[in-house]
């Protein structure tokens, strides 16, 4: 089993999905899969076909949204 943690800071709890090469909890996950959709359906469709290194970029955009609305 993985000791890894949610790339989230403040967040313990366990990885649930990939997210460029981090993890995320469920619960960030979802935040993440919804705020892809609201950027567009093209962006949701895109984020598949990214290498690792551009997928990176987009899962630290999304984070810095994160860390302001909490």
């Amino acid at each position: 089993m993985s000791t890894q943690t949610c790339l989230i800071g403040g967040c313990t709890v366990r990885v649930y999905a990939p997210a460029g090469t981090g993890s995320l909890c469920k619960e960030h996950f979802l935040s993440f899969l919804t705020w892809r959709r609201k950027k567009g359906p093209a962006m949701f469709h895109k984020y598949g076909a990214m290498p690792m290194e551009e997928r990176d970029t987009v899962v630290a955009e999304w984070g810095k949204a994160v860390k302001a609305e909490e």
